[in-house]
């Protein structure tokens, strides 16, 4: 898993869900910093996956609507689920890169049933988008 192949596949993304020109930054972190945001950010004193800060809410959204935010995920959480799940680092990697895009998008699993369960679909679909 290169950065040409992350940018490449986010690229596609993003077009497919109609945000051709939107920019994102991705940051790949350890579990230090990653608790350290979430302390700060979130109230939670633990480390997580992925943290996604958009600049698509607050008082001025509408400024530059083309850039969307950061992602921040925290590469030994991921290999640990990785490992837990089985499965390759670079698919739970491309996991939280598209968990993270939907939150960005203003996808929110936290806000009740309805919406995790909507969002888990849209994270099936974009997957399936990645793997061909």
């Amino acid at each position: 898993m290169s950065t040409t192949s992350i940018r490449t596949r986010l690229k596609s993304l993003l077009r497919g869900l109609g945000h051709p020109d939107a920019e994102l930054s991705v940051v790949f972190t350890g579990d230090r910093a990653m608790r350290a945001l979430n302390r700060l950010y979130r109230g939670m004193d633990k480390t997580t996956d992925v943290l996604s800060f958009s600049l698509r809410e607050g008082r001025f959204p509408h400024i530059q609507p083309e850039v969307l935010g950061d992602i921040v995920i925290s590469v030994p959480v991921a290999v640990r689920q990785a490992a837990e799940s089985g499965h390759p680092l670079s698919h739970e990697l491309y996991s939280l890169l598209v968990h993270g895009l939907l939150h960005l998008l203003g996808y929110d699993h936290e806000l009740g049933p309805r919406e995790a369960a909507g969002m888990k679909r849209m994270e099936r679909r974009l997957l399936k988008r990645l793997a061909r």
